[in-house]
Order: structure tokens, then sequence, then C-alpha cells
């Protein structure tokens, strides 16, 4: 009798091998695979239309699919069902795409940014940052940069790089007159009744301490945890001595976080690069761990490229107990 846990290994091998067959059968494009693992998950950015490409594959959506077919779109938490694409989701927006077995049709489409607030700072260099609520943003768009001045509010959608900064792939203005704002990320130093809000899993990078009450904790019944990835909203302008006081706290999925052995599409930066070791094929994308084997297909790159840390990558393969077994990488 074969060990279940021997057993698991194999249908874990057997589905990124089919996983790495399908994407090179389908080339770089027009396939997102699913393998045998049901319902596929593509997170990454947007970067064209038809109906929407992430991850340089065609999600279908609505009728595109078939006549009468719904997509479920969401923005920032709001339903935006039945409208066109480019009208919900704009290139460079980073979207968490739920699709079906074996094929690309979309059945739900979310947006959510990694921050809304007021600039407080602005400063050119190597990185051109500006500060939002504590976090650290980089605008490589020289003329988007030129644009911003403090008091401007915006919306943020990117990447974490290493330093646990935000690389924008998209900024827009959003209008003077909204009085909350809001911050997404991980918890961790906790003390009593603050805690550190980041960008990245472990706590490290740039954070920004929390201030909360009971009130405003009332629907999370164990409070914040370590390692929990909330939205803290707050009337704060700029953080106060280093700390912004919340006006809600809800703890939200990250974008990093998959079902156990859901096929998945992940796009992001190498915050943690491979150490060159052959006992430890792994290295992190936003904190989340990825491992490669000797099956894994490397596309514009090879296994040394992992060591570059901020290097952009597509990730395809299956979660398999919070670790991400890679049958394809794809160097950008």
């Amino acid at each position: 009798m074969i060990p279940a846990g021997r057993i698991r290994r194999l249908r874990i091998r057997i589905l990124l091998l089919l996983l790495a067959t399908l994407s090179l059968s389908c080339g770089s494009t027009d396939f997102a695979g699913g393998g045998t693992g049901g319902t596929g998950i593509s997170t990454g950015a947007v970067s064209g239309y038809g109906s929407v490409v992430v991850n340089n594959v065609h999600f279908r959506t609505d009728d595109e699919v078939a006549p009468g077919f719904h997509t479920k779109k969401m923005s920032n938490g709001a339903d935006k069902s039945g409208r066109m694409d480019n009208v919900v989701f704009a290139v460079g927006m980073v979207v968490t795409v739920r699709h079906g077995k074996d094929d690309n049709n979309a059945q739900v489409i979310e947006y959510r940014d990694n921050l809304r607030g007021p600039i407080a700072a602005t400063a050119s260099g190597a990185d051109n940052i500006i500060e939002i609520l504590g976090q650290s943003v980089v605008v490589d768009d020289a003329a988007i940069f030129a644009s911003l001045k403090r008091g401007d509010i915006v919306e943020v959608s990117g990447f974490v790089d290493n330093a646990g900064r935000i690389r924008a792939a998209y900024i827009l203005p959003v209008s003077p007159s909204i009085r909350e704002f809001e911050a997404k990320g991980f918890v961790s130093g906790l003390t009593g009744s603050t805690f550190q809000l980041g960008p990245l899993p472990d706590g490290s990078g740039p954070t920004v301490m929390v201030s909360y009450d009971a009130a405003v904790v009332s629907g999370l019944p164990e409070g914040p945890v370590k390692g929990m990835h909330v939205q803290v909203t707050t009337t704060d302008r700029e953080p106060v001595g280093g700390v912004i006081t919340a006006t809600g706290i809800v703890k939200l999925a990250a974008r990093t976080e998959f079902p156990d052995g859901a096929p998945v599409g992940l796009e992001g930066l190498v915050t943690k690069p491979w150490t060159g070791s052959g006992n430890d094929h792994s290295f992190e994308v936003e904190g989340k761990r990825v491992v490669w084997t000797d099956n894994t297909v490397f596309a514009g790159g090879t296994q040394i490229d992992t060591q570059d840390s901020n290097r952009k990558i597509q990730v395809h393969g299956m979660e398999n107990s919070g670790v991400l077994s890679a049958a394809r990488i794809v160097f950008r």
C-alpha cells in the first residue's frame, strides 16, 4: 500500500508536469493552465484587453465566454459587473483573476489598490519616491512623478520590492474631497492597542504604526494577529508622530494567499533571492516562497536569475501547503 504522503507528492509532480507541458505547447500566451486542480487563480498587472490580459494570458469575459455569461468584476470592494473591461480595469492595475478549470474563462476579476491617500512627501533621486500614510512608493515614470506634489490624493497599485516599498504600476489622482484614506498590509509588532503595518508578511521594510480601539476591531474576534493581511482606514492625512489612528480595520486575503492545490499564476518581484544552495531551490515573491524542481521550465532566464533581487517574474504552478511549486518561471 502506498503511503498517503507519497501519493500526494506523486499527484503534485504529475500536475506540475502537466502545467509545464501546457505552457510549452501553448507558447507564452493564451493559456492559463489548470490541470486537474479545479478553479485557477492568476494575479498580476493588467497589460491589455481582449478581454483582459494578465500574466500574458487573454482571459475571456462576459459574452466572449458564451452568450449570457457574466464575469463578476470587483473594484475596491464595489461590484462593477456588466461594465466594459476597460472601464473597470486600467492597464497597470494589479488584479486577481479566478478562471475555470483548463480554460481562460474569467469567473471573477478583482482589483484592490495598495494605498489611497494624500502624498506627504516627495523625493527625487535614483528612485523617485512619494510617501503615503507612512509607506514608500517608487514612481518609475518620471513624467508622472513630476506631476505629483505634496497634498495630492492618489490611489496606488503595484508590486512590493525587497526593501518593502511599493513600485507603482498604476497611479490614479483621486478627488480632493474625500476624507477617509486606506492602506493595506501585514500586521507585525503587536503591542497593546498598536501594531506595525507594512507590505511584506515578515514585517521587514518600511512600516507605519497603527493605533486602534476595541470598536475598530469588533469585526475581528481574535483581534489583529501577526502576519494577518488587513485594510486600515484612517482620517489622518499622514502619520502623526509616526502613528496613524485607525477608523476601521478589515481582514483581507493577501493576493499571494491561495487555496491548497490551486493552479496559480503569480507576477511580482523577487523579494528574497535564491541563495544558490543546491539543497534549497527556493526564492520569494512578495514574501511568497516559490520552489522549483528539475522539471520546472524556465523562460527568458535560468535558475541563476532567481538570485537577482527585484527581478520581475511570472510563476506558474500549484499551491502546496503554503508554498508555490513552480512548473514554469518566466523572467521579465
